[in-house]
């Protein structure tokens, strides 16, 4: 069998892998049904429901109404709660634009049902990606079943809660990404790229997805996604041409509307830089230059998995580079660790404990960062992350050092395959 059959061979298991039976799809209707009388509850007795939520509406009502989206640092006048700058492309308060017809908290509730389903069908395709022997294992033997448990269990991680929580659209976009990437684009067919580019007109930093694909050799479905996403810019710079070139040419490179770069929930290169420099001049800069360094093991890191014929690996390591290398990734931003948790799970032995303790560690150590919420623990707020000590940085940038450890171990580990294999080859 050849290099190049494999990810066909992955391909087809995986499809054969996506049945759900209909109790496991009743029991995962509850989670978004509750999400929705929620917010109806809400709405009722003017709960404060997904600040959010109510900007992506507020957004949407901008538009509709003619007004500038990016003058001023407020949108539509309720709720009043959550007045806070549309940061958003312009395309993006158009795709928001079902929401201008929903109370604020019934909005939030309905992101909320969507962003559930979202997880789970992220969940499905991620185990039906899961290689052959890993998904044999006594975790998947039931895949409708574990699809159900891990919905409910993965809501514990702190950015899947938060960006519900908050009536954010994360996992809705992750959602997109793994569908298209993992099932339509792999598949073969006209459509790869769109939910792509889709989703990187709603936040521009799933753009990373389309190098992805390139890189991958699915270039007409990186050209279709791009094509996507610069048609949608272009059909706002038709219809709201003065709020389209604002946000290219000034709002796009204002960071100061999003928030301080170096507040602890921002968990990327960008804050880490400015958080222990105490806010150098020079600290942006020196994290573009860092990630331009890890793109060159980050892009043989993904290769290497996707030559393997493992795309959902491959996936997650351009996913996590792109949380790095943004300049903000919200510790919510950081639901990839769910899908990651998953793979990491499935490669658990099933031999006792003590022959391979550096997996479950390993394991156990990605799950504890992402449940432990130590960024809501740690001192933060009014400069305090400026201050920390040395072992509160180490925890409070807990998010950003999990990667790079990951793919550090990963490369050591093949790095001393390679050189056992090549030690015990016989001399002739």
């Amino acid at each position: 069998m050849t290099r190049s059959s494999l990810p066909r061979l992955a391909l087809r298991t995986s499809l054969a892998r996506l049945s759900v039976r209909p109790r496991s799809m009743l029991l995962l209707a509850l989670g978004p049904v509750l999400a929705i009388l929620l917010g109806v509850v809400g709405w009722i007795f003017d709960w404060r429901l997904g600040v959010d939520s109510a900007v992506y509406r507020a957004g949407a009502l901008t538009l509709l109404h003619g007004d500038p989206l990016y003058d001023g640092s407020t949108l539509a006048p309720e709720p009043w709660w959550a007045l806070l700058p549309f940061t958003y492309a312009p395309s993006a308060a158009l795709l928001f634009v079902p929401l201008a017809i929903l109370p604020p908290q019934l909005a939030w509730g309905v992101l909320g049902a969507i962003s559930l389903l979202a997880l789970a069908l992220v969940i499905r395709v991620t185990i039906a990606s899961l290689p052959a022997a890993m998904a044999g294992a006594r975790w998947w033997s039931s895949p409708a079943r574990a699809t159900l448990v891990f919905s409910i269990v993965l809501l514990g991680l702190e950015p899947v809660w938060r960006t519900i929580f908050l009536g954010q659209i994360n996992l809705i976009l992750m959602a997109l990404v793994v569908v298209d990437v993992l099932v339509v684009t792999a598949r073969g067919g006209r459509g790869g790229g769109i939910m792509v580019g889709v989703a990187a007109a709603v936040k521009l930093t799933p753009l990373i997805f389309v190098v992805h694909l390139f890189l991958t050799g699915k270039r007409a479905d990186a050209v279709r996604a791009l094509v996507t996403f610069l048609g949608l810019q272009l059909l706002m710079l038709v219809l709201i041409p003065g709020d389209t070139i604002h946000y290219w040419t000034k709002t796009i490179s204002d960071t100061g509307r999003i928030g301080p770069v170096h507040w602890a929930g921002n968990q990327s290169l960008n804050g880490l830089m400015n958080r222990v420099t105490d806010l150098a001049p020079w600290a942006s800069k020196a994290a573009i230059g860092i990630s331009a360094l890890l793109a060159i093991p980050a892009i043989w890191l993904m290769l290497r998995f996707h030559r393997r014929g493992q795309a959902l690996a491959a996936l997650l390591v351009t996913a996590f580079f792109g949380l790095l290398a943004s300049p903000i990734s919200w510790s919510h931003h950081w639901v990839w660790a769910a899908p990651l948790i998953l793979l990491l799970i499935s490669r658990l032995p099933r031999t006792s404990p003590a022959t391979a303790w550096r997996r479950w560690v390993g394991t156990g150590a990605v799950i504890i960062v992402f449940v432990s919420c130590v960024l809501l623990v740690l001192p933060n707020g009014r400069n305090i992350e400026l201050h920390w000590k040395f072992w509160q940085s180490v925890l409070g940038n807990a998010y950003i050092l999990m990667p790079l450890v990951l793919a550090a171990v990963l490369v050591v580990r093949w790095a001393w395959l390679r050189y056992r294999r090549v030690d015990s080859t016989p001399v002739r």
